[in-house]
């Protein structure tokens, strides 16, 4: 089975999940998969009367990605996820944990990135501190 989804950008991100909602679909999850070290793959997937629709959008790791957030309240939770595990930034996400909503702050590596993010003060942390 393929998974079927529609591209979208950075800038259709929002656009694209307001026009889900007010289609009636609910928020399903997002999911992240490293591309390579440099990109990763946000795939956003909604709901709405066992008819599936899911979001692809390849993004730069070091480029902020538009929160959906501000459309459906409960991706704060998936978003914050995303900012532990892979390192990625979100823009105008409405409740943001700053990397800490699973991961002690003095973790400095993001554990399910493959290629390995390091947070930048982590540069100037003490050996064996990471």
């Amino acid at each position: 089975m393929e998974l079927e989804s529609t591209t979208i950008t950075r800038g259709t991100v929002v656009d694209e999940v307001t026009k889900l909602k007010n289609d009636g679909y609910r928020f399903v999850t997002m999911s992240v998969v490293d591309l390579d070290e440099d990109s990763v793959d946000i795939l956003y997937h909604f709901d709405k009367d066992l008819d599936v629709v899911n979001l692809r959008m390849a993004v730069p790791k070091k480029e902020p990605v538009p929160s959906i957030s501000g459309v459906y309240f409960a991706a704060f939770l998936i978003e914050n996820e995303s900012k532990d595990h892979f390192g990625l930034e979100f823009d105008g996400l409405v409740l943001d944990f700053g990397g800490t909503l699973y991961l002690e702050e003095e973790v400095q590596r993001t554990p399910f990135c493959k290629y390995g993010v390091i947070r930048k003060d982590a540069e100037a942390a003490p050996e064996g501190a990471a």
